[in-house]
């Protein structure tokens, strides 16, 4: 009983523990999203300008510089050039989506090409992971030379999967816990409600637990704490063998020492107090343990 009260704590403790570590991996996880120091970002710029550097080769321009990609807002970029350029719609879509294609957030962006100085758009496009949401349309007009930007928004990507993972993992230990831990809880306010039977009845002698006592018709005779719990496995299961080795682990494990001559003590302890009736006996059972025999059942 002791030992399944001591289980039910460090039960209980694990899970605490285990809901204490899904709150911190969830914290985390939603404070990196998006975090991973800038790399997504650099890496994302260079592909820009490497959509930049194409335009013009394919401008007949090998010289002249793309300038530093601008940020516009967040999500939002802008490809500048050093010189007038001019393009082809159907090249421009061609490029776009096969560099931006080594963008693992970048399946889902809208394309429109400016005028510098100018909102006004000379011609834009949008590329999506679903192919059939693409809109593309008027590539075979070739636009004049003049001063361009080009101006990428991306969809925002949110968390990848991973983050995903590890939050949808969090949150499944976060109710794995929180289940565990109000089982716990009911459980507990069951054994309130249905407490662990204290008194019993051997023979013509009375054991109250909660007291320490044994009762006989003429004497009360005071008991232990270890006696106690000795004679209440005993008593839980009378005519039935109990191990050794149970005796040893419920009676003196928690306290971090077992000593097998403890044992024999209180065992030979136990048959002296319960001599005011025969019947009642404390027996050996050779290579097994021992048995609470009091006459019933025998």
């Amino acid at each position: 009983m002791h030992l399944s009260r001591h289980h039910l704590f460090a039960t209980r403790h694990y899970a605490l523990v285990l809901l204490c570590l899904s709150v911190l991996l969830f914290v985390c996880a939603a404070f990196t999203i998006g975090d991973d120091g800038g790399f997504a970002g650099a890496r994302r710029e260079i592909l820009l300008r490497r959509v930049g550097h194409e335009l013009l080769l394919q401008s007949g321009d090998s010289t002249s510089r793309v300038l530093p990609v601008a940020t516009v807002s967040d999500q939002e970029y802008e490809i500048r050039f050093e010189n007038e350029l001019t393009f082809r719609p159907d090249l421009l879509v061609n490029t776009t989506r096969r560099v931006l294609a080594k963008d693992p957030q970048g399946s889902d962006y809208v394309v429109n090409v400016m005028r510098c100085g100018s909102d006004s758009v000379v011609y834009g496009f949008a590329v999506s992971q679903d192919k059939k949401d693409d809109i593309v349309s008027c590539i075979g007009r070739v636009q004049p030379r003049a001063c361009y930007v080009v101006r990428i928004r991306f969809r925002t990507a949110g968390m990848d999967l991973a983050k995903q993972g590890l939050l949808l993992g969090s949150l499944s230990l976060l109710a794995f816990g929180g289940l565990f831990i109000s089982r716990s809880v009911k459980r507990r306010k069951a054994l309130s409600k249905n407490p662990p039977e204290n008194t019993f009845t051997l023979g013509s002698l009375s054991f109250d637990a909660k007291n320490r006592t044994l009762t006989g018709p003429d004497t009360t005779i005071d008991l232990t704490a270890t006696e106690t719990r000795v004679l209440q496995i005993f008593a839980s299961s009378p005519n039935e063998t109990i191990a050794r080795s149970r005796l040893q682990k419920e009676i003196w494990e928690d306290e971090g020492v077992i000593v097998g001559r403890s044992l024999d003590m209180f065992i030979s302890k136990l048959r002296k107090k319960l001599e005011s009736d025969p019947n009642i006996k404390i027996v050996v059972v050779r290579g097994k343990g021992y048995r609470l025999e009091t006459g019933a059942g025998m």
